[in-house]
């Protein structure tokens, strides 16, 4: 039992199949916040604190968005 891996076993993955596993997390991730970029930014006058919920959007990838469209969003001033 090998209990430790170093970087030569890298080789031996066979990264095609992690690709087609990852792709489409990384594609909905991508899409979202694009989408919570997008609305950001139309709406800008009516948030508060633009930056900050940029910097959310953007550092925490998938978890940023959705916080913006649950939590950021009820700020709204019409």
């Amino acid at each position: 039992m090998k209990l430790h891996h170093g970087l030569n076993d890298l080789k031996d993955i066979d990264w095609m199949v992690v690709l087609q596993v990852a792709l489409p997390f990384i594609i909905v991730s991508l899409i979202l916040i694009l989408v919570a970029l997008i609305d950001l930014y139309r709406h800008r006058k009516a948030r508060g604190n633009v930056l900050l919920w940029t910097m959310v959007i953007l550092f925490f990838n998938t978890i940023g968005p959705i916080l913006y469209f649950t939590i950021g969003r009820k700020g709204d001033r019409a």
